[in-house]
């Protein structure tokens, strides 16, 4: 019998595969879900696409899954960093989830001058990620970077890849974007104060970064995260 049930694992998926269960996994599937022997649910890896598995073993610590075919291929997202100061918890946690959702390809928390939340638990938003990839759909998880200061990032950047800077004080996105052209990028989303101003005059003294304006009011980090992602996708990504 069919369920819609879709599982993360970190373990190759392919036709005949036995699939064990970790103890959260199991409790999940057949303690919370009520998934029974013969149930068909869907597994994915995030390298070896979404596959159809049947429950060949149920128990309350542990279990087996057997593959059965493939049903759809790994789809990789466009290659878009999100880059961003983090903030209050839950907030935090939002955007991690919608950058998963909407097709970020990695994910990497900055600390800015004006950043008022320095304590980033990695674990659990990487968790979060792969949460957000089960309930959207999706086929591939995106890492989630240990946190870095700003000049760090800035004197590191990779040859290649533009960053959309979104600043406040601008007018107009989409435009500057086509310009700029496809390619490898990021976006940097800044704290709920703001950059400092030496950060923005580095920022825009930066060749690869390209400022934007996400409208006319102030946005809270949050929405600016959601805003300019679909900003970019729609200018140069895969919606």
């Amino acid at each position: 019998m069919a369920s819609k049930v879709r599982l993360y694992v970190d373990q190759p998926l392919g036709k005949g595969q036995t699939v064990l269960l970790e103890r959260d996994q199991a409790h999940y599937l057949f303690g919370v879900m009520r998934l029974a022997v013969g149930t068909v649910l869907s597994l994915f890896n995030g390298r070896d696409g979404e596959w159809d598995v049947e429950v060949a073993e149920a128990g309350k610590r542990g279990g087996a899954l057997t593959c059965l075919a493939q049903t759809r291929p790994l789809q990789m997202p466009p290659d878009l960093w999100l880059c961003f100061a983090p903030i209050k918890k839950a907030r935090t946690d939002f955007i991690v989830e919608k950058a998963a959702e909407m097709g970020a390809a990695r994910i990497l928390p900055v600390l800015t001058d004006f950043t008022n939340s320095e304590r980033v638990r990695v674990d659990r938003l990487q968790a979060h990620a792969v949460e957000a990839a089960e309930q959207c759909g999706g086929t591939y998880v995106p890492e989630v970077a240990e946190p870095v200061k700003l000049d760090r990032l800035l004197a590191d950047w990779p040859a290649g890849r533009q960053l959309m800077f979104c600043d406040e004080a601008l007018v107009g996105a989409g435009q500057v974007l086509r310009d700029a052209g496809p390619g490898p990028w990021a976006i940097l989303i800044g704290p709920e104060g703001g950059f400092s101003e030496a950060e923005r005059k580095r920022l825009r003294a930066q060749p690869f970064a390209h400022p934007v304006s996400l409208g006319p009011r102030i946005l809270r980090a949050d929405t600016a995260a959601v805003a300019a992602l679909t900003l970019w996708q729609q200018a140069l990504g895969d919606w």
